[in-house]
């Protein structure tokens, strides 16, 4: 009786290029160990170091669907380090091997080594962002103050997307805004005085997140918004140490939204505070801005909604 010869096996091992090399997973490695060959086609792959670190000889190779198959024979097992960019020329002849039906085909598995983290794709963008600044004969031009409208431009763009509801359009705006920070970020490492990385951005307000939340990360309570918004206004004022419930007010956003602020601050710290008296639309929209607010309406949203509103009336008559 003829003895039926051990199909082998081919494991093909990826690792995301967001994680450090050698942050393996155990099955990862108690494959690598256990494994009869190691091949890894490409000499700079970043895991070949640790690879050897641990005692694991890989050889470079890079051998065709049929050769691979040929190498299982015998029911060896053969892991392949796979790039971050995968091996489309081996997986699509393993794919036509077994799909001819005229090849004894060993035991073919796809084994993760590693996992993005939540955030990771963020790397990609610092990276790419760091490229074009050195690359782009525009971006590389470009300073704090000249990208400053582009800023407004698109927080004014995802206000809109937010109130439009437009899924699609508002994942594509919080990705405009995104890029001025990594942008702004990444000038500001060039600085010769105060340079500044986007881990230094999101170091502080991690900081700050921290800090203000004390019911989260600390031993406070909080069990309902308004408690949260006096943790937050509570420690804010010792953070900033202000002389004035206005400092720290933007006097160039949007005229409508500015004297809500005022109008919030000065409630908030418990001031009777009579409005200005004078002549003018502009004496009477702060009224009205201040009486919005203090029914907890946003006048610069009110206002924008009946603009659209107006705009369509246009078409219509148009």
């Amino acid at each position: 009786m003829t003895a039926v010869e051990e199909p082998g096996r081919i494991v093909l091992l990826t690792a995301s290029h967001r994680v450090a090399p050698g942050l393996l997973s155990w099955p990862a490695w108690e494959t690598l160990r256990g494994a009869d060959l190691v091949l890894c086609p490409d000499a700079g792959h970043p895991q070949l170091p640790y690879l050897r670190e641990a005692g694991v000889e890989a050889e470079l190779s890079a051998p065709d669907a049929r050769e691979l198959v040929e190498t299982c024979a015998g029911g060896r097992t053969v892991v392949v380090l796979v790039s971050g960019e995968g091996d489309r020329r081996l997986t699509d002849g393993l794919a036509r091997l077994a799909g001819s039906g005229r090849v004894s085909m060993p035991n073919l598995e796809l084994l993760p080594g590693s996992y993005d983290l939540p955030g990771a794709r963020l790397l990609d963008l610092v990276q790419v962002m760091d490229r074009i600044r050195r690359e782009c004969p525009w971006s590389s031009q470009q300073t704090h103050k000249g990208l400053a409208k582009y800023a407004l431009e698109e927080a004014y763009e995802l206000v809109e997307a937010v109130e439009e509801g437009d899924r699609d359009e508002l994942r594509e705006e919080l990705g405009d805004v995104l890029l001025q920070v990594v942008f702004h970020a990444r000038i500001a490492e060039e600085d010769a005085e105060e340079p500044f990385s986007v881990d230094d951005v999101a170091g502080g307000i991690v900081e700050k997140l921290i800090h203000r939340h004390p019911h989260v990360f600390g031993s406070e309570r909080a069990d309902t918004p308004e408690e949260v918004a006096e943790h937050w206004r509570r420690m804010k004022a010792v953070e900033k140490q202000r002389a004035s419930v206005t400092d720290g007010v933007p006097l160039g956003q949007p005229a409508l939204a500015l004297a809500a602020k005022l109008s919030s601050r000065a409630r908030t710290a418990g001031l009777a505070v009579p409005l200005p008296s004078g002549e003018g639309v502009g004496y009477r929209l702060l009224a009205l801005a201040v009486e919005a607010e203090a029914a907890g309406a946003d006048p610069e949203a009110a206002l924008r909604a009946a603009a659209r509103a107006y705009r369509e009336a246009i078409r219509a008559t148009e």
